[in-house]
């Protein structure tokens, strides 16, 4: 949840803010700029919520495929399967005697056999069903709460550059907070991190009203 939530944030504070700076660069009208973030945020939205469900039902059927897989060694190559679990437990320095007891014990039961296998062999824990619909709405909807800093300043403000400068302090005071926080929970240095999002945020933003500008 935490990395979902993560990437919709950095992005939704990135992206549309980055619109905007481009839009304001070119356009004083702000119901225009509004307009177009809003549409943004909608579609990134969506298009980053579609990401995190397909990445969620990969990994989803990627675990199931790698069952079937070792379903099909057990009952075809056993002796290859269990020389396998033998392997693993010589790495956790049992000796050979209790390599080969517990190896057969274990692969009395075909199901406990394959779990084994699925965890200490390929490092694949069962993932959770509804991962990849609980990915699509952490995203989206972390991708709109993001989004909807930046815009927010014009809505409060008719002067387009007033809206803009206001937009610039607001979205870089909350890319350090968020920075500071995504770099506490990732035991990343804070201070560091902090700067790492809001330089990276302001220079998209930056590109965007220069290249605006330079366009126009």
């Amino acid at each position: 949840m935490i990395s979902d939530i993560v990437i919709g944030i950095s992005d939704g504070l990135t992206v549309p803010f980055a619109l905007t700076a481009g839009l304001t660069g070119v356009i004083s009208s702000n119901s225009i700029i509004i307009t177009a973030g809003i549409s943004e945020i909608a579609a990134g939205a969506i298009a980053m919520g579609l990401g995190g469900y397909l990445a969620g039902r990969t990994e989803i059927d990627h675990y199931y495929a790698e069952v079937k897989r070792e379903y099909y060694e057990i009952e075809h190559l056993p002796e290859k399967e269990k020389e396998e679990v033998r392997e693993v437990f010589r790495e956790f320095g049992l000796s050979e005697t209790a390599q080969n007891l517990v190896t057969e014990e274990l692969c009395k039961n075909k199901d406990n056999w394959m779990n084994f296998m699925m965890k200490f062999e390929l490092g694949l824990p069962k993932p959770d069903e509804r991962r990849a619909y609980k990915s699509a709405f952490n995203i989206g909807s972390s991708y709109v709460v993001g989004g909807l800093i930046p815009l927010l300043p014009y809505f409060l403000t008719p002067e387009t550059h007033k809206a803009f400068a206001f937009s610039c302090v607001v979205t870089a005071i909350c890319l350090l907070i968020f920075g500071y926080y995504k770099s506490k929970l990732t035991g990343q240095p804070l201070l560091k991190g902090a700067l790492k999002t809001a330089v990276i945020g302001m220079i998209a933003a930056a590109a965007a009203f220069g290249i605006a500008r330079m366009v126009s």
